[in-house]
């Protein structure tokens, strides 16, 4: 038995390189192509179905994307457009999530605004691994993708607490906004500082002990899962505990590691990265023909107007937020005006277009707990519209 798992998982891992590479040779960005193949694998007959254990999605999958995504971010960049950076990762997040919850409530029978605000959860955070890679072959500035990177290594998290408690108001079937204001607070707060904690009691550890790169790679690999399920332990976000801590042992990172460590824990957690980037999004194609044999309540043609406009409505707030936050601030003040140029249209309309979903997305698509509430089968509705 054993040994099979083993084949089938070398068989699958060798068949996903191969894909990205054919990828390549045609130009076409590895997430698309992995999606589009995944999908074209899973219709060949007899395939079988692969089933994943949804509360191990999130602990397998997102605290090391997180942790890579927090340590490997520019710390200049960020600094330099914070402000962009946290108005969409927060106030974006919050309005899409809004958006989506009452027009798919008010169009798909059946689904309340709870189910609409999971929903709305799913969809709202971007992937930076999505954009770049399809953004890579054009000339797009600097600045377009310090945004982007920053939104979406923020907006994981702001998206998952939204997610967590849509998801709680569905199973309880009821939904405070004062409680889950208060409650928001809590976990922010509360996941940022265990994260801190752990951040500076890794760093001082391995300034403490001496150690080799070996050491240093392998303790590195270890913490984000640490952070991740020390926070959720005590009901606080493990997302924000594993954000905090990647970005404050990043900072500090020189103090404890040696030029030697630093090259090759990065080089390890690019393989690792991109070996889970390339599972995930080939399963975002698998998994389809298994959401729409499981989709009892809605006829495939509903499905697909569903998705049709809950995806222009999350496309259109977006591209009316970019180009808010990026006009406002310089129309309302003078000083702005008087040392920047007027902004211009393109960036924006970029910012707008290069939102794909992906890891995150389908990460908290499938951890979902697969049973019946009031009747449908939400899991399998979130995971077709996402």
């Amino acid at each position: 038995m054993i040994h099979t798992y083993v084949t089938i998982s070398i068989a699958v891992l060798l068949s996903v390189m191969i894909l990205v590479m054919i990828g390549q040779k045609l130009k076409v960005a590895y997430p698309i192509f992995l999606v589009i193949a995944g999908l074209i694998i899973s219709l060949v007959p007899r395939m079988p179905h692969i089933e994943i254990e949804p509360d191990l999605v999130f602990l397998i999958f997102l605290p090391p994307i997180l942790f890579e995504a927090a340590w490997f971010t520019s710390w200049q960049d960020f600094h330099k457009w914070r402000k962009q950076i946290f108005s969409m990762a927060f106030g974006l997040v919050f309005l899409t999530s809004v958006v989506v919850a009452y027009l798919s409530s008010s169009i798909i029978p059946g689904l309340t605004v709870a189910m609409g605000f999971l929903l709305g959860g799913v969809n709202s955070p971007p992937d930076a691994v999505a954009a770049t890679s399809v953004l890579k072959h054009m000339k797009i500035p600097k600045k377009i993708t310090s945004i982007l990177e920053g939104e979406s290594l923020i907006n994981d998290a702001s998206s998952l607490i939204v997610f967590k408690f849509a998801l709680a108001a569905v199973i309880s079937g009821q939904f405070i906004w004062r409680d889950a204001i208060g409650d928001f607070f809590i976990m922010a707060v509360g996941g940022i500082a265990i994260g801190v904690a752990f951040g500076f009691l890794f760093g001082f550890f391995l300034r403490l002990i001496p150690s080799n790169s070996n050491i240093d790679t392998v303790i590195t690999l270890i913490v984000p899962y640490i952070m991740y399920v020390g926070a959720e332990h005590f009901h606080f976000s493990g997302v924000l505990a594993v954000v905090a801590g990647g970005l404050l042992m990043s900072y500090n990172s020189h103090c404890y590691l040696s030029h030697t460590s630093r090259i090759q824990s990065g080089n390890v957690w690019s393989v690792l990265i991109f070996l889970m980037n390339t599972i995930i999004f080939i399963l975002i194609g698998l998994e389809l023909p298994i959401v729409v044999a499981a989709m009892k309540d809605y006829t495939i043609s509903e499905g697909i107007f569903y998705s049709i406009v809950i995806g222009g409505a999350i496309i259109l707030t977006r591209l009316v937020y970019s180009y808010s936050v990026m006009y406002f601030p310089w129309f309302l003040s003078k000083k702005l005006r008087s040392e920047n140029p007027k902004p211009d249209w393109r960036e924006p309309f970029i910012i707008s277009f290069a939102a794909m979903r992906g890891v995150v997305s389908l990460a908290a698509a499938l951890s979902i707990p697969a049973f019946y509430q009031t009747g449908k089968h939400f899991r399998i509705v979130i995971l077709f519209y996402s």
